[in-house]
Order: structure tokens, then sequence, then C-alpha cells
């Protein structure tokens, strides 16, 4: 249970009301705007930002005595100006002079101590974007790259049993969850323990593998829309977590299925998709995609752990804001019950000359192939580049396409397929599929994971193929007019898979499409 420790709550009352006072600072600001979370207060005055801890101790944090708070200060600061330079700026005592007034210098008692941060505009946090609709699914490419670069720097902690962590972590949040203040029914509550203890015991050899292969890392632990805010230099992750190693200390993947979760609840389907996708594609290897079978279970637990924090902060909000709080609470605990029980995973097929919009479609269905966050996206073009380690959107030599050189990307495709079905995730393929070989190949790994097959066959009158490859700009397909009056001439066979006339218009082939596969029919 929260609580707030007595002998320092007296001097924080102080010290809340000397940094709410503009006087205090030089230059005095107009005002000073206040921003509460459980762990923390911020106060924002003029060009910058002052943090400061709260003297509470929870289950998962310890901030009850000034040095307790003087280290999490410290270790943030650390943390931070390894991926936030330009905004974290130093740690400031605040101290009683002897005739008791405050003072951010002298030789008095040292009673608070701060982060100072560079102020941004509370418009360019992600959340806020979101909030305002503003958030533009595009900026998902960008932020991948970042979660990739910083995942890549992390320090990588092989000796780490990530089981034993998300024991605590399951026994912390169910102890929550099952206190007077929760809206949770303990029967539900404890259903869910047991459904998460099970998947938890399922999945920890590969949770103790994926340690042994160095993908738990020291991350950033708190990684939502809160705490990405859009700077100059692009998306900027920001006040990663400090008080606990062990809690941060996590699979990259645990990582970042807490931002996966956060746009999924938003209703950002189709940002967490592209997000999700970046950064696999990215990673480019094989053995991530075996890494999705943790998916549901992580996802499930940054569900429920957002519902143990949203208790938390009903001690520091007014009795008018308890009953959104509660809404809130009992959202991500239903998310954190439907995770756990994934569908069968399924492999959707996307072939045609080039042209067709293959990519376009697979991107517009790939979001409300479940489970979330969607399917993953393996596209022909993609799987070239990479092979050759080549910029995506420039063109690669002639020999790149000579037909050994096909048949490995589509080797590549089929095996990327298939491990990602073997974890239980959905995929989605998009590539010409000219050759009979080609097309029974990709079906047959569907049936050796155990997956449900749909192949969809896009077809266009040639003027339209011509039209749609001259008019390509920014894209990592390398067909041109050409390349599509070759495969004209390709003596394809027959096709069974579901055709699809795409002269229509890409919304109503995707419309077409949905209701082939039994997808939502919306635009």
């Amino acid at each position: 249970m929260a609580s707030t420790v007595p002998e320092a709550n007296g001097a924080q009352a102080d010290v809340i009301a000397f940094l709410e006072n503009p006087a205090n600072y030089a230059p005095a600001p107009e005002g000073v705007d206040r921003i509460d979370t459980h762990g923390a207060i911020v106060f924002l005055a003029g060009d910058y930002a002052y943090k400061m801890k709260r003297a509470v101790r929870l289950p998962y944090l310890d901030f009850s005595t000034l040095d307790q708070r003087l280290r999490a200060c410290n270790r943030e600061f650390e943390l931070n100006t390894r991926i936030a330079p330009e905004l974290y700026l130093r740690v400031c005592p605040i101290l009683r002079q002897p005739d008791g007034m405050l003072s951010w210098q002298g030789a008095g008692e040292i009673v608070e101590y701060v982060l100072i941060m560079r102020r941004f505009e509370q418009s360019q946090l992600l959340d806020e974007m979101a909030i305002a609709g503003k958030l533009d699914e595009k900026l998902m490419v960008p932020l991948a790259h970042h979660i990739v670069d910083t995942h890549g720097s992390a320090t990588v902690h092989k000796d780490v049993d990530p089981a034993k962590s998300f024991e605590t972590i399951l026994e912390h949040v169910t102890a929550a969850l099952t206190r007077d203040i929760s809206p949770i029914p303990v029967d539900d509550v404890a259903a869910y323990r047991a459904a998460a203890s099970a998947a938890l015991r399922e999945t920890t050899p590969l949770m103790r593998e994926r340690a042994r292969q160095g993908f738990v890392r020291r991350c950033h632990g708190d990684m939502h829309l809160r705490n990405i805010v859009l700077l100059e230099s692009g998306p900027t992750l920001f006040d990663a977590l400090e008080f606990d190693e062990t809690l941060a200390t996590i699979d990259v993947l645990y990582g970042l299925a807490f931002l996966l979760m956060d746009l999924y609840r938003r209703g950002m389907r189709r940002h967490a998709c592209q997000l999700f996708n970046q950064y696999l594609q990215d990673q480019s290897g094989i053995r991530h995609l075996e890494g999705l079978a943790l998916l549901p279970f992580f996802l499930s637990c940054r569900a429920a752990i957002r519902a143990m924090v949203g208790l938390d902060r009903k001690a520091n909000v007014s009795q008018d804001r308890t009953a959104a709080i509660d809404d809130d609470v009992r959202q991500y605990f239903a998310f954190s019950r439907q995770f756990l029980t994934p569908p069968r995973a399924r492999l959707i097929v996307v072939g045609g000359l080039s042209g067709t919009g293959k990519t376009t479609v697979a991107r517009m269905l790939a979001p409300d192939i479940e489970p979330v966050p969607g399917a993953l996206h393996l596209r022909s073009d993609v799987e070239r580049k990479l092979m050759y380690e080549w910029d995506p959107e420039e063109p690669l030599p002639e020999s790149a396409y000579a037909e050994k050189v096909t048949a490995h990307v589509y080797q590549r495709l089929g095996d990327k397929a298939e491990c990602a079905l073997r974890a239980g995730h959905s995929v989605i393929v998009d590539a010409v599929f000219a050759t009979e070989s080609e097309r029974r190949d990709i079906e047959a790994r569907a049936r050796k994971a155990d997956a449900e097959f749909l192949g969809l066959w896009l077809t266009a009158p040639a003027d339209v193929l011509y039209a749609r490859v001259s008019a390509r700009e920014g894209d990592a397909s390398d067909a041109d007019v050409q390349v599509v009056h070759q495969q004209l001439s390709y003596d394809i066979g027959v096709v069974d898979w579901q055709h699809i006339d795409v002269d229509a218009g890409p919304d109503e082939v995707r419309l077409r499409a949905a209701k082939i596969i039994g997808l939502p029919q919306h635009n």
C-alpha cells in the first residue's frame, strides 16, 4: 500500500510551496505549472523543469529518505544523459537557511534535491500528440530506429534469470489489485494470477535462453508515450526507470511491449503495428522472431502493471478523479487477461505482379490480423535489401535479381514466416510468387507451423501496372516498366488463391480482402 513518510512529508510540503512560487526562480516566470505522478512532482518554470521525488514507499519503490531520493536523482541523471543529453542539466539541492527560509544556495541544511531539465512544450510529448489526434503514424519509423539504437547500446546481462523477476512482478500486481481500493473482483484477480503463472512456467525456458543469447539488457524500463518527446533530432526517450535495476534489466522485447501495449490501449493499432514491424525489420535476424512467443505474456504483464500504477495514483488525486482512474484500471486489467489468450496464428500471403499494390494491401491488413500488435509483415523487396545490407530506397545492381538470389530471398521469407508462426504470431507476406514452387513452398510453411493459410492474388490491367510502378518514389521496390513488361510474359500457371482485381482502388481492395480474411470491415 502506498505510504507517505510522515517526517519527510512536512519538509516536502515546504519544498512544494517553495517550488510553486515564481518568485523563487531567476528570472521569475509568469507562473509555475505542476505535474503530479505517483513517484514525483514536476514543476515547470520558465525555460526549465524541476523534478522532485515524492517521499513515498511503495512495494516496488522507496523514496522515503533524503539519501534515497538523492541516489534516485543521480541515477536518473546518469541514465538519461545517455539517451537525452540535450534535456538533462544537473541535480541541485534545496537548502534551509538559519532563518528557516528555503533557497537554492548558501550554507544551510539540505532538505531536498531536484533534477533540473530543459523544458519542452507538453504538446511535443507523444502522449499529448496522441490525445490531440496529431501523432503521425510515420513517426513510428524513426521512433523504432531510436529504440533499436538504445537497445543496441544497452548493457547486456546474460546472468539474469528473467523468470524470477516476473514471479515478483505477478506477486506485487495481484497484491495491489486485491486492495480495498481496487475495482477488480478478487476472483478475477485470482483467475488472472493462475493464468499468468501458467504462461510464465511455459515461457520460462525461452526467457532464459534469450538471456543467454544477450537479449536481456539494462533498458529504459518505462517506455510509454508519456516518456517520449519529439525534439528537433526526432522522437527521444527520456525519464528512464531509475529506482530498481531489476525492473529495468529486462528482455528488449519486454521493453518494447510497454509501448506497443500503450498504443494498442489507445486504439492506435496501425501505429503499434508499424512500430512493431519497423523494430523487427531493423533487427533483421531470425533470432528476434523466436522471442515473439513471449510477447503475449509480456503485453499482459505491462497492462497489469499499469492497472497497479493506476491504483497507486489514486492516493494523489482528488475524489472527483477516482472514478476515471478506476475505469482505466478496469480497462488495463481486461487487456491483461485478453493478451494471455491469443488466437491461432495465421499466414496471409499477398501475391501478384509488380504494381498490383501488394505492399499497400498488406500494410492495410496487418494491424487487424491478430494477435496484438498485428501481423509481422514480410516483404520480398525489403528482404532483398536486408540481404545486401542496402539502403531500402536505393536500387540494387542487376546482379541482385539473379535467379539464385531470388530463390534465396524466398527461402528467407519462408524461414522467417515459419519461425514467427511457430512462435504463435501471425504473418503477412507480400511478394510476386510468380512460380508454382514458390506458392507451394509458402503454403507448406503454414502447415509445418500448424497455422491457418490464406493466399490472395492481386490482378490489374497492364496499363495500371505500368502507371503505378512509374509513379513510385521512396520505395524499397526496384521494379520499373521494363520489369513489369517482363513479368507479363511469365507463365504463372494456375493460381488457386483468392483473386482480387485491384483496379477498384486501395480502399475497396482492402474491404474485399478483409471480407475474405474475416477482418473488421472498415477503411
